[in-house]
């Protein structure tokens, strides 16, 4: 009985053993489980057509005429399951789209990032260089990501309507600066009463048109 116990137990060690060492082999890479990682936009078992461009491949042909009607042929990459109309599996289909170049489409086909270290009210006003990524359900010639000039368009969570009645009812003090950060001009108002109310008639028809904005170079609300 002692013999069948100790057997026994060497046994269990030797199971727990072999247990850990095929855990080991797999994390390491001896068994591949990866997952391709456009896999996760792409629906399972949805219409071909409608999938994202990350989750096909298509033959293109940029001999096409620009702004015309375009039939491609595309295949679905591996690990992706779609249907057709009819709802049978399948894996080559056609796409339909205008013949243009991912920086041709219109500005509701791409998402640009954006800056918040350029001045938006200055003469002339500024540009920066973006990066835009054109969306997921959109087909089209040449690179997905490309660069493009756009204006600075940031905010900072001021409002006009707040800065310009701050203007006019405490300008004198300049509250109305002081509230757009440009606290160096808030200063000179206050220990000056406005400039003698001349300054506040002035601040208060910059404000109006806009002219006088967020110290910190961004947009109105």
């Amino acid at each position: 009985m002692v013999a069948a116990g100790v057997l026994l137990g060497v046994l269990l060690r030797l199971c727990r053993v072999l247990l850990f060492l095929s855990q080991f082999y797999i994390l390491s890479g001896g068994e591949s489980t990866d997952i391709p990682p456009y896999v996760m936009k792409c629906p399972s078992n949805g219409l071909c057509s409608r999938l994202p461009a990350d989750c096909v491949e298509c033959r293109t042909n940029y001999s096409c005429v620009y702004g015309k009607p375009v039939t491609f042929d595309c295949t679905v990459k591996p690990s992706v399951t779609c249907v057709d109309q009819d709802f049978k599996s399948q894996k080559n289909f056609v796409i339909n789209m205008t013949c243009r170049f991912c920086w041709q489409l219109p500005e509701t086909d791409y998402e640009c990032s954006n800056s918040t270290s350029c001045m938006t009210v200055s003469c002339p006003r500024q540009r920066y260089t973006a990066n835009c990524t054109v969306r997921d359900h959109i087909h089209c010639l040449g690179n997905r990501t490309f660069p493009k000039m756009l204006y600075c368009n940031w905010t900072g969570g001021y409002k006009w309507s707040t800065a310009l009645a701050l203007s006019i009812t405490l300008g004198g003090f300049g509250a109305d600066r002081f509230y757009l950060g440009q606290w160096r001009e808030g200063l000179g108002k206050l220990f000056s009463f406005g400039g003698l109310g001349i300054w506040t008639l002035i601040d208060v028809l910059l404000i109006g048109v806009g002219y006088v904005g967020p110290a910190d170079g961004s947009l109105y609300i």
